[in-house]
This record gives structure tokens, sequence and C-alpha cells, in this order.
């Protein structure tokens, strides 16, 4: 198992939340407060998620739920951009990040998925 530091997926969410921080630090303050700190949260999230996918036994759920709350960055940067909080091309720069860690987690659920259990498999009377 490698490091989870050591992933492209990680690396990615990693560079997405680089991405975020500025596109948050440069919004108004009403909005930085409420839809800026959800979208970093999410984006921490979505790095801790790919922690726990890569130590369980059982990844799925994990990256189930991280896929889940990339589609909730997705939703808060498009209303960003369509309130004009956020630059077109920064929202751009930031959906490239989101396709990139959705195409991974996809990869690596479908993979998950068809990986055999491991102990306790066939019959052992």
């Amino acid at each position: 198992m490698a490091l989870h530091t050591q992933l492209p997926i990680y690396r990615a969410a990693y560079s997405l939340l680089d991405v975020v921080t500025d596109l948050v630090k440069n919004m108004p303050r009403d909005f930085k407060r409420s839809i800026g700190e959800k979208i970093s949260a999410e984006c921490i999230e979505i790095m801790v998620l790919v922690f726990r996918a890569n130590v369980a036994s059982e990844k799925s759920a994990h990256l189930s739920e991280l896929l889940e709350r990339l589609q909730v960055i997705e939703l808060l940067l498009r209303l960003g951009m369509d309130k004009r909080l956020i630059a077109r091309q920064a929202y751009a720069g930031a959906i490239e990040q989101t396709t990139s860690i959705g195409k991974q987690a996809n990869g690596w659920k479908r993979s998950a998925d068809n990986r055999p259990l491991r102990g306790g498999q066939g019959f052992h009377g």
C-alpha cells in the first residue's frame, strides 16, 4: 500500500484545495463565510477520504462519499461563477481538477469492487 500522500488522486485533491484557497481569498466577505468556507471544508474532507480509502480494506464506501462531496464542490463552484464571485477561467481550472479527481476515484472504486475478498472464501468444511 502506497502512502496516501504519494497517490495521484491525493496530489490532485491537494491541487484543488490550493486553487480553491485562492478563489475563496478573493470572494466578498459575506460569500467567503458561507460558500467559500463550505468549498474549502469539502476539499479537506476529500483529502481525508483519500486517506481513509487507502487504508481501508473496504474502499467503496469511502470512494462513494468522496464522489458525492466532489459533486457538492462542483455545485458550489458553479454557483460562485454564476454569482460572479469566481472568474470563468478560475472556475474552469477548478473543474479540471474535480474532473481528474472524479475519474481517478471512479477507476479506483471499480478496481476495488472487482477485487476478490481475502480470507474466508470457499468451503472450509
